[in-house]
């Protein structure tokens, strides 16, 4: 199975499980299942915590899926004893779970699961594990492809209280959101009918989760503002296949060709997209690279290592350590993970044959576009590169800070999601657990497309690379900015927490 460091797929509005649109405004995501029933306060504990091997009890099931290959009779205890023997086993920090839980206080798996992570902050406060979620095994499944059921659009929160507001930020080409002329921009008021901005009560609250996230394929509308103009877009929920890569750019400069991509995803599809853009970059000679990672919350590290190595090149990373794993002292040591100059074999839509020969841009210097949506394997680029001395400038915003990433587990038809290891560069540096501050600090802008050369952080980026100056946010400029610290209401995506994450496989 895949190692992930998700922090966060960035594409088309995907349901999050949890349908408590004052939870669903004030979290990071969307984040654990459907299954989500009320934990039930733990007992005094008369005996031990069942710790066996969790591989004695894995796809024991109180409900074996019709059809599965995998799932074997069981009882709601074995699966609750898998989820705290699988914690015991492979969590990054085991010694820091509470024993006071029993399983069989609890009515779910899942509801077991939510209690079993740390509950220790980093330096400024924030929970140290905030990357604790599952999610149904199928859903999981079709992400890693790209297809998930949806409109094809994101929405960032940027008020998360009455008033709230909510802006689309990226628009998916040939979706239902594109074909209503739905754009980046475009100001969210009302779902179904009900005021998203004043939702008052539950009813109201319950409609508009059903509609922003719809369970199953039907059609709702939604009500947006443009400029001051009603909008109002009939749109048909459907299984989405979303792109790894967008918005492709050759920026012509007085000192040089600058390439652009927009980068929101390492599934399995980002392989050949990232490698094809690659390629046209390295032909037409450009000099210079932004790397737009301002949604991206990661994926596969195999992908980043992939695409690290393709800007930086073999004279920079041959024989170098893209990110060293550290497991807890129960899991044996892997090798260091190198910068891929091959392409490593992904599944999905017209894969691009492993072992394929990477193209290479050979640069010294890289600046990507960043804000607190740019997660886990999108860090991981950051750190890695820095790892091996190329100089890497941040425009935008301080990243979400996620160093950790993902064996994801499936059992009885949920994957489980817990922090498994940190990774660290060539020079043993991965302490950034409250993120990385950017070079210049600027915020998102709305009004203009991404690629387009006005776009506030792209221009902010061709400025820094022409003068070396940077151009504080002020009020004025300030549109919508990204969470910078734990207290900030400002931009956060509404998506799965399974698309801000960093994997490893198998």
């Amino acid at each position: 199975m895949p190692s992930l460091r998700f922090s966060a797929l960035a594409v088309p509005l995907a349901r999050p499980p949890a349908l408590a649109l004052a939870l669903l405004l004030s979290a990071c995501g969307g984040g654990g299942g459907s299954d989500s029933a009320p934990v039930v306060p733990p007992v005094a504990p008369t005996g031990p915590t069942a710790l066996v091997a969790a591989s004695t009890v894995v796809n024991r099931c109180a409900a074996p899926r019709s059809g599965s290959s995998i799932d074997k009779p069981g009882t709601l205890l074995d699966e609750l004893t898998w989820v705290r023997s699988w914690i015991d086993e492979t969590y990054l920090w085991y010694r820091e779970v509470p024993t006071s839980y029993l399983p069989q206080s609890f009515a779910t798996p899942k509801a077991y699961f939510d209690v079993l992570k740390t509950t220790a902050t980093t330096a400024s406060g924030k929970p140290k594990d905030q990357f604790h979620f599952t999610y149904t095994t199928a859903e999981w499944e079709a992400s890693l492809n790209g297809v998930e059921l949806g409109y094809g659009m994101l929405l960032a929160i940027t008020q998360t209280t009455p008033p709230r507001k909510a802006v689309i930020s990226i628009v998916e080409p040939g979706s239902p959101a594109a074909l209503a002329g739905l754009r980046r921009g475009d100001v969210l008021q009302t779902v179904d009918g009900t005021d998203f901005v004043n939702a008052p009560d539950t009813a109201s609250v319950n409609i508009i989760n059903a509609g922003l996230f719809p369970a199953a394929q039907g059609t709702h509308t939604l009500g947006f503002s443009r400029g001051g103009t009603a909008l109002s877009a009939t749109l048909q929920a459907v299984e989405v296949s979303t792109s790894a890569v967008q918005n492709e750019r050759i920026i012509d400069t007085p000192t040089g060709k600058v390439g652009y991509l927009t980068f929101n995803t390492h599934n399995n599809v980002a392989e050949r997209q990232l490698v094809e853009t690659m390629r046209r970059f390295q032909a037409a000679g450009i000099s210079d690279l932004v790397l737009d990672v301002r949604y991206n919350g990661g994926g596969y590290l195999d992908v980043a290592s992939e695409l690290a190595y393709m800007i930086a090149g073999p004279q920079v990373t041959t024989g170098k350590t893209f990110e060293q794993v550290l497991f807890n002292d129960k899991t044996t040591p892997e090798a260091p993970m190198p910068f891929h100059a091959q392409s490593q074999g992904f599944g999905g839509p017209n894969p691009l044959p492993k072992g394929t020969a990477l193209p290479s841009l050979g640069l010294k210097r890289v600046t990507l576009l960043t804000t607190g949506n740019t997660c886990s394997a999108s860090e991981a680029i950051i750190n890695g590169l820095r790892g091996v001395d190329v100089q890497v400038n941040l425009i935008g915003g301080t990243t979400c800070g996620k160093p950790y990433g993902f064996y994801p587990a499936p059992n009885c038809g949920t994957t489980y999601f817990a922090v498994q290891f940190q990774g660290v560069n060539a020079k043993g540096f991965g302490d950034y657990a409250d993120g990385m501050a950017p070079t210049c600090d600027v915020t998102d802008d709305y009004q203009h497309q991404l690629g387009d050369a006005a776009e506030g952080m792209l221009a902010a980026a061709l400025r820094y690379r022409s003068s070396g100056s940077c151009v504080p946010a002020t009020g004025a400029t300030r549109l919508l900015s990204s969470m910078e610290n734990p207290v900030d209401t400002a931009t956060r995506l509404l998506r799965p927490s399974y698309k801000e994450i960093a994997i490893m496989r198998r």
